[in-house]
């Protein structure tokens, strides 16, 4: 997978980006805790704070993956426990 990046975010945050990435990308091979999911997603909401960036960056993602970030976030405020896609 291609992670979407910034060239204006600092090495720090895009850390923080792939990191979100890669756990939503675990919910789709293996499944992940939800506390996690809401963990990373708090993460990356600090460096992604906007809507607008966060569908194009889902978005981006979701046609990679074949799935939809926003629905595992929704999943993942809504349950506890192991979520996978």
């Amino acid at each position: 997978m291609d992670i979407p990046i910034r060239y204006d975010w600092s090495q720090e945050e895009i850390v923080i980006v792939a990191e979100f990435f890669d756990v939503i990308a675990r919910v789709v091979e293996q499944g992940v805790d939800a506390s996690t999911i809401r963990t990373h997603y708090k993460e990356f909401k600090t460096v992604v704070p906007s809507k607008a960036e966060e569908k194009q960056l889902f978005k981006e993602v979701d046609d990679q993956l074949g799935i939809s970030c926003f629905k595992i976030i929704k999943m993942a405020n809504e349950n506890d426990g192991k979520i996978k896609g």
